[in-house]
């Protein structure tokens, strides 16, 4: 475990996973706080469970080791998405600090589990530094960028500079848009996933033009997500090995594109665990270890 390899596309080895069954809980639970967490509407315990071991068992399918983050009644819905409390870097993992208040007992949830379990805690995003998971991409083992917006800010970006040193060559910040407010949750990744070293699933119209010429530069290709597919978080996929993704099911049009373009296509029912709460396949999973 102290082999942490960075990327976002690689075969997964080891991931973090929480149940929705020690997320969600009961009706109760979920009755009293999917409307201050700003859930579209309220998720269905039972429907939920049902979806999770199936997106589970995707993840299973890969022979990966699966770490299952226990209940922690401390913990708001929200920690079902696991990527956004911790980022893996060389030798280990850093824990984030959440821009979203809600969530701020999840980094030091999941150090507890990985400390328990042998995996290294590299440390913390601390005092006013902001920086949630999903504003963080290996684009390869020697390249991050990271969103600041509503979600992460200038000094919890700097903190992760600061922990990466001399193991990247490139450290690019994209400015994220305000889009539908500080409420929302609008992070890069919501507008771009990896799922190779050179393919990208991309939504154009947010990003800033410098950035996407960038990416061209470096020989990225894209699979673009249509208007009509965004709300459904088709640009929300998560590579589980080079050019094999999970996705979430009603976005024909992108997956059509991403087989067009070679890539094998594994989708999952996500009205509950996904498109209420505005956390697609990479939100559910934190990646420790790919090949």
């Amino acid at each position: 475990m102290t082999n942490i390899h960075p990327n976002e596309f690689g075969e997964i080895r080891s991931v973090l996973l929480r149940h929705a069954r020690d997320a969600f809980g009961a009706d109760q639970r979920i009755g009293a706080q999917w409307q201050e967490l700003n859930y579209t509407a309220k998720p269905d315990s039972e429907t939920a469970l049902v979806e999770y071991d199936a997106f589970a068992s995707l993840i299973a399918k890969t022979g990966c080791d699966i770490h299952y983050l226990p209940l922690d009644e401390n913990l708001t819905l929200d920690c079902i998405y696991v990527r956004d409390a911790a980022f893996p870097v060389p030798g280990g993992v850093v824990l984030c600090n959440m821009g979203k208040p809600a969530r701020s007992d999840e980094p030091a949830a999941i150090a507890r589990y990985l400390e328990a379990n042998g995996i290294p805690v590299k440390g913390f995003i601390e005092g006013e530094g902001r920086l949630e998971g999903g504003d963080i991409v290996w684009l390869d083992g020697r390249t991050v960028v990271v969103g600041e917006g509503y979600r992460s800010n200038a000094e919890g970006i700097a903190q992760l500079k600061a922990y990466l040193g001399d193991s990247v060559d490139d450290f690019i910040v994209v400015p994220l848009p305000h889009w539908d407010g500080p409420s929302d949750v609008f992070h890069l990744m919501s507008m771009i996933s990896p799922i190779d070293k050179d393919l990208a699933v991309v939504y154009s119209k947010p990003m800033p033009s410098n950035f996407r010429n960038w990416l061209l530069d470096r020989g990225m290709e894209f699979v673009e997500v249509p208007d009509e597919e965004f709300y459904g978080m088709g640009c929300n996929v998560l590579a589980i090995r080079p050019r094999e993704v999970i996705m979430i099911a009603g976005n024909p049009i992108t997956r059509k594109r991403l087989e067009d373009a070679g890539v094998t296509v594994h989708e999952y029912t996500a009205q509950e665990i996904s498109l209420k709460g505005l956390g697609g396949p990479t939100c559910l999973s934190r990646p420790l270890v790919r090949a």
